[in-house]
């Protein structure tokens, strides 16, 4: 029980640490990226498959790096586990709502009524392995991120730019290519119809598409994390941190 407080005692500063817009930012995207995941993409390629979810993933990514820099791997995974059980409280919600009476408004086409309502209906409702195999993949891909852009990040041994940008775009595309390749294998391939060349080829390319929006926004993301060091964001938590530390060194 005493460790249990401690960790809720934690969790409880780490979210009046964290600014609203990085927590804002991690579970609309997280929502949005799992939603849209249900639309693959037409690229006019046999071997290759994509879904929307992309536009959404790397805005996980750039927020896990800035949380990952300032606050450290085990907040940057704790709010990865918080997104994620909001994320399934959502789609309890999308799915009581996709019962209820009614018609969407976009389901006013003479003749079409029944089929669009019902389809938009089924789009938010969303099947169960859509979102068993969107929730494991998040959260591993994410773990792995955290804890790779930490390492290389040390491995540096300098606090800069460089070091910033580098850890980012290597942890990102590993996260993203590993995020990607579990949805396409848990989901795509056994229920979309995808083969194996697909479920690569998508986790490859979604990869580097998420890569070069963290390469344009990286330079944004390292100037919020040098405005929170200088204005002392989260120090409450890092305090916390720290006496923690302390104190398994007596």
């Amino acid at each position: 029980m005493t460790v249990l407080k401690k960790l809720a005692n934690e969790t409880k500063v780490l979210m009046r640490s964290v600014p609203a817009i990085l927590v804002a930012l991690l579970v609309t995207a997280t929502i949005a990226m799992n939603l849209l995941a249900n639309k693959s993409i037409h690229t006019g390629l046999d071997w290759l498959a994509l879904d929307c979810g992309l536009i959404f993933s790397w805005v996980i990514f750039l927020v896990m790096d800035i949380v990952t820099k300032r606050f450290g791997v085990k907040a940057a995974n704790t709010l990865t586990i918080i997104a994620l059980l909001v994320n399934i409280l959502v789609a309890m919600l999308f799915l009581a709502s996709s019962y209820i009476p009614g018609e969407w408004s976009q389901s006013y086409v003479e003749g079409s009524e029944g089929v669009i309502n019902g389809a938009l209906d089924l789009t938010f409702r969303s099947s169960w392995f859509v979102i068993l195999g969107s929730s494991v993949a998040f959260v591993v891909s994410a773990i792995v991120n955290n804890i790779l852009n930490h390492l290389i990040y040390k491995a540096f041994k300098k606090d800069n730019f460089v070091a910033f940008s580098i850890s980012s775009y290597a942890s990102t595309f590993i996260g993203q290519f590993l995020d990607n390749l579990l949805f396409a294998l848990i989901v795509s391939l056994n229920f979309f119809g995808w083969s194996i060349v697909q479920c690569l080829t998508c986790a490859v390319t979604g990869a580097v598409c998420e890569l070069l929006c963290e390469v344009v926004f990286s330079p944004l993301g390292y100037r919020f994390v040098r405005r929170m060091e200088k204005d002392g964001v989260g120090q409450a938590y890092l305090d916390l941190i720290g006496r923690k530390v302390e104190e398994k060194a007596q």
